[in-house]
């Protein structure tokens, strides 16, 4: 098995995504594709499956949710119960209303952090964690496609060369 791949570079998203098109109906494998902003339809157009991060959330949400109706429980109707406002403090149903906002709240605070935390580690992000991009022009206005080489190797670039790419470069992996 082959450690090449092939950078096809390309400066119009359009061009991009067509390329992406032809390759994936040539039956090529497109490693990665590298954008300096998100290109729609890219996903579809690679192939790639829908994301499970929005059931992340509302998994994370129904936890805090729940987190936060059980300590609300627990400070304000059993363990310390206070007559504010003449509102009753026998049962936690009485006081619903009240505590749908602090409830609210704490279903953000734990979706939003919980998924901070989901997507740098689903995304292999941590701290000092070196850049993976193989070329720097794709931060500014470049497009990159990496596609694995499996079998001929002129063959690919030409046709890299015929979808729109500006340049075509083979490298060792």
């Amino acid at each position: 098995m082959s450690n090449k791949v092939i950078h096809a570079i390309y400066n119009d998203d359009d061009v991009l995504l067509d390329a992406v098109k032809k390759t994936k109906a040539a039956h090529h494998h497109i490693e990665e594709v590298y954008t300096p902003f998100p290109v729609h339809g890219l996903d579809k157009a690679m192939g790639l499956a829908s994301t499970r991060l929005a059931i992340c959330a509302f998994l994370y949400g129904i936890t805090g949710l729940i987190i936060y109706a059980n300590l609300l429980n627990y400070v304000m109707i059993l363990d310390w119960p206070q007559d504010i406002g003449g509102k009753p403090s026998f049962a936690f149903y009485q006081n619903m209303p009240a505590f749908v906002p602090v409830m609210f709240e704490g279903t953000v605070f734990f979706a939003a952090h919980l998924m901070v935390i989901t997507f740098y580690m689903r995304s292999k992000l941590w701290p000092f964690k070196k850049a993976e991009n193989p070329d720097v022009r794709t931060t500014d206005d470049h497009f990159l496609m990496e596609v694995g080489v499996h079998g001929n190797e002129e063959e690919l670039v030409s046709f890299f060369q015929n979808t729109g790419a500006i340049e075509v470069k083979v490298i060792e992996k």
